[in-house]
């Protein structure tokens, strides 16, 4: 899998898209600091009890659980002692249907979730049909039963939706449209104007999608970035800025302490990295 790079997930071969692991392999690997990577991690915990943190929020592991960590998300394996289960890797084009391709496309997953006991016999025997197939001779394998399999895992693992609806398409638009192109546009309207909008149905849709104005909705996903940015490529103000498509490290430090209360400086220095 050419995307995986970082210690933690050291690939067994760099062309799979899809690659599994286990809890205790990871804790071998794992050098407590945080990790970014450009694919998705999918953990699916059978007993004990830890905590990984995704995005600054910090979430439990627990018997009979899931976590999944989406490509960008900064993120560190907090407390994995007493866990047993298994990691699967994927790229982002890996799942082969509708429904989990959209599930995987979507910027605001849940990180945590615990799974159902009866669910659960479906879930093992996914994971553990997946994963029969990952450790297959190369000879023997399919390439696409992983992915077939993949699919069936997430299917089965029946991700809760996240924060903001996916229904409204307008919203989904609107959404797929802001993850491309934040780091260039800051305005609302420029996305109103791309995507054939009066900016006033623009705004009703993200508002009833999630509570939040298009113009919030796109600080919010700026201060995200300019936050992995800071805590997890300690990057200076003006380097996030030239990132992020302000002027000056001077503009962007204004814009950062609006919406955060806080200097981007002052913010780093406070960021739990280690």
């Amino acid at each position: 899998m050419a995307a995986i790079r970082q210690m933690t997930y050291q690939p067994v071969d760099r062309g799979a898209a899809v690659e599994t692991m286990t809890f205790d392999r990871l804790r071998e690997l794992n050098d407590g600091g945080t990790q970014r990577a450009d694919f998705h991690v999918l953990g699916v915990v059978d007993a004990g009890h830890g905590s990984v943190t995704v995005d600054f929020l910090r979430h439990p592991l627990g018997e009979r659980s899931a976590v999944w960590v989406a490509p960008g998300a900064v993120h560190r394996w907090d407390d994995l002692a007493g866990v047993a289960g298994h990691i699967v890797l994927f790229v982002p084009t890996a799942p082969v249907t509708h429904v989990t391709r959209e599930l995987v496309s979507s910027p605001d997953a849940i990180a945590q979730w615990s799974i159902p006991d009866a669910e659960w016999p479906f879930v093992d025997m996914a994971r553990n049909h997946l994963l029969l197939e990952t450790i297959a001779p190369p000879e023997a394998t399919s390439t696409e039963l992983p992915e077939i399999l993949l699919s069936a895992l997430i299917a089965r693992l029946r991700p809760p939706p996240g924060r903001a609806g996916s229904s409204n398409p307008t919203f989904r638009l609107f959404r797929s449209s802001v993850e491309a192109h934040f780091r260039e546009h800051h305005d609302a309207g420029y996305y109103a104007r791309s995507l054939g909008y009066a900016p006033r149905t623009l705004s009703r849709a993200v508002q009833q999608a999630t509570g939040r104005t298009a113009k919030a909705y796109i600080v919010e996903r700026i201060v995200l970035e300019a936050k992995r940015l800071l805590a997890h490529d300690r990057l200076t103000s003006a380097r996030c800025a030239n990132m992020l498509g302000f002027p000056d490290a001077s503009n962007f430090s204004v814009f950062f302490h609006n919406a955060t209360g806080v200097r981007p400086g002052a913010w780093q220095a406070t960021a739990v990295v280690d």
